[in-house]
């Protein structure tokens, strides 16, 4: 079974479309129009193993706020489709991810009940056209649309390197707990149903 989707959003604000093997090689085609977005989108991909292409034409002449956080909802609403009823995955994974001075720090349930909660601050407002707080924006829009329970948080002295090892941590927690697990039969719930 191939566990993929591709979804496609549009509003008023942006046009986008993504398409996710979450059992991919970690190959990606990112243009969002952000640089240093695409940057941490090819680098969730090739750190998750997730194959992703995301094409995203927003309101970038206001800022890059409802860019990211309409990739977000989309990725998020993508992860759903393609894990289907999540029956036989791993559910739960955690993960710390350094980057030279800075941690990022991901903890997740893929359970159907999104949460989300951060700790930590970063460093400096903006990395390239990327305002450093959607990053956490971007976590919180994943959780609330592929339906997780995710804590997430960094440490560290620079935003180019939280931001980023916050986005590999991501990307391998996700690997951890979408992945199959051999032993089990079933959806991984004492209620039989996530």
């Amino acid at each position: 079974m191939t566990r993929s989707a591709t979804v496609t959003r549009e509003t008023a604000e942006t046009t986008v479309e993504v398409s996710l093997t979450i059992d991919g090689d970690g190959e990606s085609t990112v243009e969002t129009g952000i640089g240093f977005f695409d940057h941490m989108l090819d680098s969730f991909a090739k750190h998750g193993l997730f194959d992703l292409d995301v094409t995203c034409d927003g309101d970038l002449h206001i800022d890059d706020h409802h860019t990211i956080e309409d990739v977000a909802i989309t990725l998020g609403e993508a992860f759903d489709e393609a894990l289907d009823d999540r029956t036989g995955i791993r559910r739960f994974a955690d993960r710390k991810v350094p980057l030279d001075e800075a941690i990022g720090s991901v903890v997740v349930d893929v359970s159907g009940r999104p949460l989300f909660r951060f700790d930590g601050r970063f460093s400096q407002d903006q990395v390239g056209e990327f305002t450093s707080t959607m990053a956490a924006h971007f976590c919180r829009s994943l959780a609330t649309n592929a339906g997780l329970t995710l804590h997430a948080g960094i440490e560290g002295e620079n935003a180019h390197h939280e931001i980023e090892a916050l986005f590999k941590a991501l990307a391998r927690v996700l690997d951890d707990a979408t992945r199959p697990d051999e032993r089990r039969e079933g959806t991984p719930s004492t209620k039989g149903a996530l």
